[in-house]
């Protein structure tokens, strides 16, 4: 299957805006199915699920400033392979 600029669109959406946008994309039949979409959507959410649980500690900002650069080379069409969170969610 094609990636699609919409794709790549959602993708980095679902970092930047984690872990809202990738439960409203869970939400998206259309949206949830696309391989492109699926694989990001799965790091971006437990990315921000980090973020969220780290947000007291600095840590949580240095989550979110990678989950813009993840946004970014989703957005370029890449396929990210973020160390431990990758492997645990490949389909």
């Amino acid at each position: 299957m094609e990636t699609t600029s919409d794709d790549k669109l959602w993708a980095a959406l679902a970092y930047v805006f984690s872990p809202l946008v990738p439960i409203i994309i869970l939400l998206m039949p259309d949206k949830k199915d696309r391989p492109f979409i699926k694989a990001h959507n799965t790091q971006a959410l437990v990315l921000g699920i980090i973020m969220v649980v780290t947000s007291t500690f600095c840590v949580g900002i240095l989550v979110w400033f990678y989950q813009l650069y993840c946004g970014y080379q989703a957005y370029q069409g890449q396929m990210i392979e973020i160390p431990v969170i990758s492997g645990m969610f490949k389909s």
